[in-house]
């Protein structure tokens, strides 16, 4: 897809390298001034009537150099990398009302996903369980056959694995970097040619800037920014998928988070955010339920697969472990199988997607059983 860069981008740019000028200084200098273009052009007396902008900002403001906006335009248009500011039609409408919104933005695939349908923040822990990856991974799928579109940070854990569901099922997924968009090793430049088949990559940053500690917070910003709502999978207490939930509060938007075990501290901040008036969520289904999506068709939903038993014994066996996960021990004494005998069916059947192997030996459906 050919970059988008608009001359309205490119003055947005321009006044986002002032040194100085952060997303709420940028935009009373706009509001006061009337339009991007006429920041440059503005008295000084006009100037230092506007909060935050004191005698040194002034002058860096008179004294901006075009040159470094030049070099980054360039660096974008050669990598395919789309420009946006707030005047753009792809700019999010969900930022609408975020003093604290990117002045601009940096697009790899398709800007226009930014604005579409409903758009669910699936966050969590780094370093998540199995089951929580698990959760994370089969809840987005549900939500993308539904019509819904998954962002995320694209980071290890219930990150990778929210775009992972998103991309089994064929929908629509957003990652928002905490880096620029040009410097990406090479397992995560594939993650981002995957996710932009359908959706795109977003960032603040300038193309070439390395992710660095401080720049998480403001990914996380956007993320709470650009979602009418945020699941939290795990989270420690301190953690940024806290900051995304405390955000995404402060944002007037929705925030659910999972429960889990007491022991695991990975489930501490998840159990915080109930307490603090989190809704708490236990299946996708409540999920849509409460935020009252009841989005059941979709040009990317591909319909729950059905299966026909091979044998008797894979017949028995799919009864057995019926919709509700089942641990192997319970299969093998409903169907009165061995366990030598009962797991080269049960491989079988996982290899073509009939049935999910879940963390402890446990099984569940994958499929509908066909009547005939």
């Amino acid at each position: 897809m050919a970059a988008q860069v608009s001359e309205a981008a490119i003055n947005w740019l321009a006044l986002s390298l002032i040194r100085g000028v952060g997303p709420l200084t940028g935009r009373r200098l706009v509001a006061a001034c009337g339009t991007i273009q006429d920041i440059w052009q503005a008295p000084q007396e006009r100037l230092s009537e506007i909060e935050g902008v004191g005698p040194r900002l002034q002058s860096a403001i008179q004294h901006s150099n075009r040159d470094e906006v030049d070099a980054v335009v360039e660096q974008c248009r050669s990598r395919g990398i789309s420009l946006i500011c707030q005047d753009d039609d792809c700019w999010p409408e969900s930022f609408t009302g975020i003093d604290d919104a990117p002045l601009v933005l940096f697009v790899t695939g398709d800007p226009g996903s930014l604005n579409a349908g409903h758009k669910l923040a699936v966050v969590g822990a780094r370093r998540a369980s199995k089951q929580g990856r698990l959760l994370a991974r089969r809840w987005s799928r549900f939500c993308c056959e539904r019509g819904i579109t998954i962002i995320s940070g694209m980071a290890y854990g219930i990150d990778a694995e929210a775009h992972a569901g998103a991309l089994e099922a064929e929908g629509k997924t957003i990652a928002v970097l905490g880096c620029g968009l040009a410097a990406l090793n090479e397992i995560q430049s594939r993650q981002v040619d995957a996710i932009c088949r359908d959706g795109c990559v977003v960032s603040e940053f300038l193309p070439g800037q390395q992710a660095r500690p401080e720049h998480f917070p403001r990914r996380n910003r956007i993320i709470a920014a650009l979602a009418a709502a945020t699941l939290v999978v795990e989270a420690d207490l301190d953690s940024g998928s806290m900051i995304t939930a405390r955000l995404a509060g402060e944002y007037g938007r929705e925030v659910f988070a999972m429960p889990g075990p007491v022991i695991s501290g990975t489930h501490a901040g998840c159990h915080q955010l109930i307490r603090d008036g989190a809704s708490l969520v236990d299946s996708p289904e409540r999920l849509l339920a409460d935020l009252g999506w009841f989005v059941t068709n979709s040009v990317h939903a591909p319909g729950r697969k059905t299966y026909a038993p091979a044998t008797s014994e894979e017949a028995v066996l799919l009864q057995a472990i019926g919709r509700e996960s089942v641990h192997i021990d319970e299969i093998c004494e409903t169907c009165g199988l061995t366990l030598p005998k009962l797991s080269p069916i049960l491989l079988a059947l996982e290899l073509q997607g009939v049935v999910e192997r879940l963390p402890g030996s446990r099984y569940q459906l994958s499929v509908e059983l066909s009547q005939t």
